[in-house]
């Protein structure tokens, strides 16, 4: 039955077996298809769940999509809210980060993971966009005072559904939930808040340093951030030192990495091609500037590169 298979997804997640946990969460919602509407809440509790292992497994992009079929289900539910807002960030995509994480705040204001995440995208956005930022940003959502209510529990022994004891995932809406997101938006390595602040303070000791042209120093920076959490930006931001080391084989492994955990980063097809151009594996970079160019068809740096990869 889906309640079977949810609540051995549910232990396969507690175990680490995030792979084999979204199967299940998969399987469950192939049974509930046919429900329709009369099964809603459950698919997009199954959906949001499936969210997690994806966000676990850094597949940030299937993340975002089963968070969004959770949220067309079941709109303004807290977890899928944050999960998707922690995959947006991890993708390097702060405008909508920031606006999931505001409409967290409006379902629940005392999510710290919410307020966390608005201030790091607040100063994210501030540094890409300029004093300006906010007018670039989509439309925050209104939250009905329906979906507020929706998520709060009245026994005062009962545990917030923000700030779980448990690791698991959720098996019913407003319940215990999965990845502590009153503790870490974004589920590092070691499971911990500490862990995730850690990795990214080491990755902006790595980013200070590129500034001041201290690769190596700034390789050895990202290196340590890496082993706390696999994130998208890092690998890119190695491979950019790499590159610049003229260590071509570890830059286009590390934009490998990367497009593991986001298929269509330009900044990893960008500099994979770089590196192989220096590899002289002509026609693999020739491919990766290709797929760039559909998704950036009049990126000029990537169209010289096309070029140079051509004459070569």
């Amino acid at each position: 039955s889906p309640g079977a298979l949810r609540r051995a997804g549910n232990e396969e997640f507690r175990r680490g077996q995030y792979g084999l946990a979204a199967e299940l969460y998969s399987r469950a919602l192939a049974l509930l298809e046919a429900a329709g509407d009369a099964a809603a809440e459950e698919r997009s509790v199954l959906l949001a769940n499936r969210a997690a292992c994806h966000l676990k497994d850094g597949a940030c992009s299937l993340c975002v999509a089963d968070c969004s079929s959770a949220l067309e289900l079941v709109p303004f539910g807290i977890k899928p809210l944050l999960r998707r807002a922690a995959a947006y960030e991890a993708l390097e995509r702060y405008s909508l980060a920031y606006v999931d994480y505001k409409t967290a705040l409006q379902v629940d204001c005392s999510v710290q993971a919410a307020h966390d995440g608005v201030n790091r995208m607040t100063k994210a956005l501030l540094e890409k966009d300029g004093v300006n930022w906010r007018q670039k940003l989509p439309p925050i959502p209104t939250v009905p005072v329906s979906a507020q209510t929706r998520w709060s529990i009245p026994s005062a022994q009962a545990p917030r559904a923000n700030t779980p004891p448990a690791t698991a995932p959720q098996g019913e809406q407003g319940g215990n939930g999965p990845l502590g997101w009153a503790e870490s938006p974004v589920a590092p390595k070691d499971g911990t808040a500490a862990g995730m602040e850690r990795a990214r303070k080491l990755k902006e000791e790595g980013n200070e340093f590129v500034k001041k042209g201290n690769h190596k120093k700034a390789v050895e920076k990202y290196s340590e951030s890496l082993k706390l959490y696999k994130e998208c930006a890092t690998y890119t931001n190695r491979a950019l030192c790499y590159l610049t080391l003229k260590q071509y084989k570890e830059a286009a492994q590390d934009c490998t990495e990367a497009l593991k955990l986001d298929p269509k980063n330009v900044k990893a097809l960008y500099r994979r091609a770089q590196a192989l151009l220096e590899l002289k594996d002509y026609k693999s970079g020739i491919a990766d500037i290709k797929s760039l160019l559909k998704t950036e068809p009049k990126n000029t740096a990537a169209l010289r590169l096309l070029q140079e990869l051509n004459r070569a």
